[in-house]
């Protein structure tokens, strides 16, 4: 008997710690993106429910605004809200160009050199954001753009 009790108390135990995983470690609303070529939007929290989105865009910002279990409630930069599984999404900070063009500078300055511009749709990783600038990494071509140029982790 007492082998029995130690074997439910490991299980039990395991239960807690595999619950304790899937719970957030930040408060919603948070930023996250897409980490896979391809992502579905489910519109429930399970495989169970169809998909109203294939997202077919690593890096794509999205923002989290409910959590239940080992699936994420987000709202994708059109305002689109549907479920999508945690494995799908990373903590990489990113943001999509909102603006028709914005100019990536050499500095955080509106005076600085333009070293390039991305265009509407646009999708760059971030790194910092401060004093409405953000330094954005577009495939390796670097720069800071208005973070009211963007929409993502700009906060």
């Amino acid at each position: 008997m007492k082998g029995y009790l130690i074997g439910a108390g490991a299980i039990a135990a395991l239960c807690v710690a595999g619950g304790a995983s899937a719970s957030p470690k930040k408060a919603v609303p948070y930023w996250a993106s897409i980490s896979q070529d391809e992502a579905r939007m489910r519109v429930g929290p399970s495989l169970d429910y169809p998909s109203n989105w294939v997202y077919r865009r690593r890096d794509l910002p999205v923002k989290v605004v409910q959590v239940l279990g080992l699936w994420r409630k987000v709202e994708d930069p059109a305002g689109t809200q549907g479920w999508m599984h945690v494995r799908l999404l990373s903590d990489t900070a990113t943001a999509i160009v909102t603006a028709p063009v914005a100019p990536m500078r050499a500095a955080a300055d509106d005076g600085a050199r333009t070293v390039y511009r991305a265009e509407k749709g646009v999708v760059g990783r971030l790194t910092s954001c401060n004093d409405g600038w953000c330094a954005f990494d577009v495939g390796g071509q670097k720069g800071f753009v208005r973070a009211s140029n963007i929409w993502g982790a700009t906060q």
